[in-house]
């Protein structure tokens, strides 16, 4: 029929002109009865569905658009900017426990073991534009006392976030868990100056050359274990992402002893990063206990 076949091109147009975008389709078909109704009540109805399709778009449009503000470590983008530069980064101005901090007084007490499960798994890398980070298959675990993490990441910091009695590190690797409720656990294992750590030779072989596309390496093994030093004693602290949204509930293990990283090791991370740690938060009161 003409009008019906008008309709179906004037609906066409809407549909692939605009509302293609909501990723919504219009079921043309089943609402083509033409038992009970007349080929121009079918065009009312296709048009007024295509065009109820289009009321939605905007906020689609800008759920689909937005995207978190750019952030930086220097310049009109960088730490001292961040809060201001979205309300959903609010807390990296006005948060009361921030990371990183410089670990002073730290009161020794008896704490738990940290029993870490970690097992081998295919590499996945990835260069996010901020640091490299590996993504860690599901499995491995952090346990401290009854409570369970499950390893998520780990990526790398030049020089370290965290200082110790004011001393900084040359890098520093931030192993991300998360429990069950998705309450997050940081261990951080710092990096001193010596012989050549073969899984960060391992990483930065593989690096990938485009940034923000993930690298999976199934020939490729790792074992994050590889990373920690023998000793295990740790300083615990409440603390925040160091990066935006710099959410805090974060508790973070800072591993006492310190594991060697070559200078060539450093210095091939830092081509690429010469710098990716935020500056040292204020302790604000906060407790800082260490394991005996």
């Amino acid at each position: 029929m003409k009008i019906a076949s008008t309709c179906r091109e004037q609906a066409t147009r809407v549909y692939y002109g605009v509302v293609f975008e909501t990723n919504k389709e219009i079921p043309i078909e089943s609402l083509r009865e033409e038992s009970s109704m007349s080929s121009h009540s079918f065009c009312r109805t296709v048009l007024f569905a295509s065009m109820l399709s289009l009321v939605g778009l905007p906020a689609f449009r800008a759920a689909q658009e937005a995207h978190p503000p750019h952030w930086a470590y220097e310049g009109k983008e960088g730490p001292a900017e961040w809060g201001k530069s979205d309300s959903s980064y609010a807390a990296c101005s006005i948060g009361h426990t921030q990371s990183p901090i410089d670990i002073k007084d730290a009161k020794k007490t008896d704490l738990p073991v940290l029993k870490f499960d970690y097992h081998a798994v295919a590499l996945n890398i990835v260069d996010n534009g901020h640091t490299i980070q590996v993504n860690y298959a599901l499995g491995s675990t952090l346990t401290v006392g009854e409570k369970i993490y499950t390893l998520k990441q780990f990526h790398f910091h030049h020089p370290s976030e965290e200082h110790v009695n004011g001393k900084d590190f040359r890098l520093v690797a931030h192993l991300v868990h998360a429990d069950a409720d998705g309450h997050l656990a940081v261990v951080a294992v710092l990096f001193e100056q010596g012989r050549a750590n073969p899984l960060i030779d391992t990483l930065w072989k593989n690096i990938p050359s485009e940034k923000e596309k993930p690298r999976d390496i199934p020939s490729v093994s790792i074992q994050v274990q590889d990373l920690l030093p023998s000793e295990r004693g740790y300083f615990t602290f409440a603390g925040s992402l160091t990066t935006p949204p710099c959410s805090e509930g974060v508790t973070w293990y800072v591993l006492k002893s310190h594991t060697s990283i070559s200078p060539e090791q450093v210095a091939a991370f830092a081509k690429i990063y010469p710098k990716n740690a935020r500056p040292i938060q204020p302790t604000n009161g906060r407790e800082i206990l260490q394991s005996k």
